[in-house]
């Protein structure tokens, strides 16, 4: 059956998006991975769940929004361009009814910004329809896409989520129940995939083989108990779920009436957790390895600060992603922790572009500094990664305007020398700074009178778990799933770098 598709504004066209991709505009951040939320729950309203579930996971995409619903075999779509809350509103949500839902909420990494390329991805098959949220990228979508446009699918968007839904219709429809064309269809994927997948006769939550995005459990409480997909525990949270656990990686839950079933969809699990998901991407106040990842930032910090000590006035973090580890730098090197950098939360995505001289006057649309709090102090600024340099340099300049005598930098991660290709848009190589220039190069071309990072051991050791059990390819280069060459040498010029 064909879904209902209620989904109202048409495509901003790719000639709108261009001017916010030029390199003056884009953040001085790895962009965010995907949000994707699940929940069967026929007793409750799933769709307005599901919105806040959204809601509570915007931070991992702002560029599209989503919510399927499945009533028996029939689906009812909506997805459009924006943030969750510009997307929804409460008579879309009333006509989304149904048993359960899957959302999503996205950061094109594979696909451009076109509500077509929004999720989720709703396909037909004789079983019925199936909607598909990815979070993550494959690295085979070139052989991928050959196998499936060979076998006559109609693919009508550009991204990687699209084709494992048809991957997985493609098995169902050659007789396959749910479960096992699903299997059948991850086994002819390579990468980074968490997925929360609708059906007809029920809900899969998946993780690839190596878990490099996150996928976790929760519970609501009941009569049959029932429960809720989500990319981090502070989806949960905001509908009273209560964490169960973390799907594992190469596993596959199936979710229906009955209640919970799993299963090791591949013998060859091996758990590689991007870590940049503990250092930057997630929330602070979702739950990773038992505890909230403030308190992991907070040690970040802690162990910079035995790292890269420095006589300072003042310690002050770059909001938000900053500011747990600056806390802890603060605590471990007794000098004064404040605020000294208020940011602007409203700041969303504009097509307004500033003029020659607002953009000279640095990036005071989202931080301006406390002249009062800066004023003739020596300052240690923490953050948590540098990408690009570009805005970690407006910044510097705008603490010394405000009257700071020192400006002393320091990362809570190691450089940054190597782009990601598991769902994290890190930009080309040669667009790396730490790719191209010593720790002494960058601090001279930031401005800051001492630049250090943390070690990549003080990184891991921060963890409390096992060395091996991340992804840390962005720092060292090391991809535990092995990358296609046309693939890889799209974003790796450089031959070797220098830090």
């Amino acid at each position: 059956m064909i879904p209902n598709r209620s989904a109202h504004a048409d495509d901003h066209p790719e000639s709108l998006n261009h001017s916010m991709n030029n390199e003056e505009n884009r953040p001085d951040k790895p962009e965010e991975a995907c949000g994707v939320f699940g929940i069967y729950a026929p007793e409750q309203d799933v769709a307005k769940l599901a919105y806040f579930g959204l809601y509570a996971l915007q931070h991992r995409g702002q560029e599209s929004a989503g919510i399927a619903t499945f009533e028996g075999t029939q689906v009812h779509l909506h997805k459009d361009m924006g943030l969750v809350s510009q997307v929804f509103n409460e008579s879309v949500l009333q006509n989304l009814v149904g048993r359960l839902a899957v959302g999503h909420t996205r950061y094109s990494t594979t696909g451009s910004s076109r509500k077509v390329n929004a999720q989720p991805a709703v396909i037909e098959t004789r079983l019925g329809c199936l909607a598909l949220a990815h979070n993550g990228n494959l690295v085979n979508t070139g052989k991928l896409r050959e196998e499936l446009e060979k076998n006559n699918c109609n693919l009508v968007t550009s991204t990687d989520s699209e084709m494992i839904a048809f991957a997985i219709a493609e098995e169902v429809n050659a007789g396959k129940d749910w479960l096992e064309g699903a299997i059948r269809a991850f086994h002819r994927c390579q990468g980074a995939f968490s997925l929360v997948i609708g059906t007809p006769n029920g809900m899969m939550g998946v993780r690839d083989p190596n878990g490099i995005r996150p996928l976790v459990i929760g519970t609501l409480e009941g009569n049959p108990v029932r429960y809720v997909l989500a990319s981090e525990t502070c989806g949960l949270d905001i509908i009273g779920a209560e964490y169960l656990r973390e799907v594992q990686p190469g596993e596959v839950v199936w979710i229906n009436e009955e209640g919970l079933a799993s299963f090791q969809w591949t013998p060859k699990s091996e758990r590689k957790l991007c870590i940049f998901e503990m250092i930057y991407f997630a929330r602070p106040d979702s739950v990773m390895h038992n505890e909230s990842l403030y308190s992991y930032r907070m040690r970040l910090g802690r162990r910079l600060a035995q790292e890269s000590l420095v006589d300072a006035d003042l310690v002050i973090g770059v909001p938000d992603s900053g500011i747990p580890a600056a806390i802890g730098y603060s605590q471990a090197s007794g000098i004064s922790y404040a605020e000294g950098l208020i940011k602007n939360r409203y700041v969303g995505r504009t097509f307004i572009q500033p003029t020659q001289s607002m953009r000279e006057s640095g990036i005071r649309m989202k931080l301006n500094p406390l002249k009062d709090v800066l004023y003739g102090k020596r300052v240690v600024i923490i953050d948590d990664s540098i990408v690009r340099g570009t805005t970690s340099r407006k910044l510097v300049k705008a603490l010394r305007e405000a009257g700071a005598l020192e400006v002393h930098m320091r990362i809570s991660s190691p450089p940054v020398t190597h782009p990601c290709f598991y769902g994290i848009d890190t930009d080309s190589q040669d667009h790396l700074i730490a790719a191209r220039m010593s720790v002494e190069e960058i601090a001279k071309q930031l401005e800051v009178d001492t630049l250090a990072y943390l070690s990549w051991d003080g990184m891991v050791e921060a963890t409390r778990e096992e060395s091996g059990s991340f992804c840390s390819a962005c720092f060292t280069g090391k991809y535990p799933v092995p990358v296609p060459e046309p693939l890889k040498g799209s974003k790796l010029m450089l031959e070797k770098t220098t830090v």
